[in-house]
């Protein structure tokens, strides 16, 4: 059995994560990506407290492995979802978009096992010093929000695993076995994926948006927004709206005002394809089919395999 710092951090068998995402990743998902032996996370992002701990209880009651819930610091009141997840015994937390001083004490003492999502080697280094298990490094190429600084995951990686001592998580343009060894060999000893997991049949978005990721072809995805959050979008009405607002030189306030309420749930959970937020990687590129979140962990497995013994031979 395959085994280092991060399947022994985690106790699980892959060392392999589903990345926690808004509208997407519910209990289904998450349970479903644990019972096949990597790291199913719930996504907190979109959840509120009660309907959290309902998906948290749902996800104990269908897998006995571990799992974790994401939690996006940014979001409005993250006192309450942390509450309900040290009230609930949640085993792992994965943080991201804020500062991880602020909570990771609080959850550590609870005895959860903690980790950061990050953007730069000068982040990482802040994560480790709050007490954080393990960093995710993720690049420019991943999906939903991203770091302000564009560092891609091929320079990312390799920097954020020379500048700490605890375990590095690659995250960004991962959804293949090939990528994943690609992320060893710069350092990393697990990986978060996320668009290969939109496509899968448990995802909790709706069928109509995993139908568009799979037909997601290079260059289908930018970085926008970037005066508010920055965040990686599917090329559709609404992002042609930003980036003209954009190219007029728009304000700080005039973004926000064309975001809206709801724009991701509209586009990833309720399918208007034209008018609403889709979040997604370009590693969606690489997305051929929607496939059970088990076949998609032992593909990403197997094809690590096949990828290091092409290697060797």
């Amino acid at each position: 059995m395959f085994q280092n710092r991060i399947t022994k951090l985690f106790r699980i068998s892959y060392p392999i994560i589903q990345a926690g995402m808004v509208w997407t990743s519910g209990w289904r998902l998450a349970s479903a990506v644990s019972n096949a032996g990597a790291l199913g996370l719930i996504g907190a992002g979109s959840m509120y407290p009660d309907v959290l701990k309902e998906h948290i209880r749902k996800c104990k009651a269908a897998t006995s492995r571990p799992f974790g819930v994401n939690l996006p610091l940014l979001y409005p009141e993250p006192e309450a979802h942390i509450r309900t997840i040290i009230g609930e015994n949640v085993p792992v937390v994965f943080t991201s978009a804020g500062n991880p001083k602020t909570w990771t004490p609080v959850l550590k003492d609870a005895g959860i096992t903690v980790v950061h999502v990050v953007s730069s080697s000068k982040f990482a280094l802040k994560a480790q010093e709050a007490g954080c298990d393990a960093v995710v490094a993720e690049g420019f190429e991943a999906g939903g929000h991203n770091g302000r600084e564009e560092t891609t995951s091929m320079v990312l990686i390799p920097l954020v695993a020379a500048a700490v001592q605890i375990p590095v998580i690659a995250a960004g343009g991962i959804a293949t076995g090939q990528q994943m060894l690609a992320a060893f060999a710069l350092g990393a000893e697990g990986v978060q994926a996320g668009s290969r997991f939109v496509a899968s049949e448990e995802a909790s978005c709706h069928p109509d948006f995993k139908k568009r990721v799979v037909d997601v072809g290079e260059g289908d995805t930018e970085l926008s927004l970037k005066q508010l959050a920055p965040v990686r979008l599917l090329k559709n009405n609404f992002y042609q709206q930003v980036k003209a607002t954009e190219l007029k030189g728009a304000t700080p306030q005039q973004l926000t005002e064309l975001l809206g309420r709801g724009r991701a749930k509209r586009g990833m959970f309720e399918g208007d394809l034209e008018n609403g937020e889709l979040e997604i990687g370009q590693a969606a590129a690489s997305i051929g089919s929607i496939r059970p979140a088990a076949e998609i962990v032992a593909e990403l497995w197997t094809g690590f395999k096949s990828a290091l013994a092409r290697l060797h031979a």
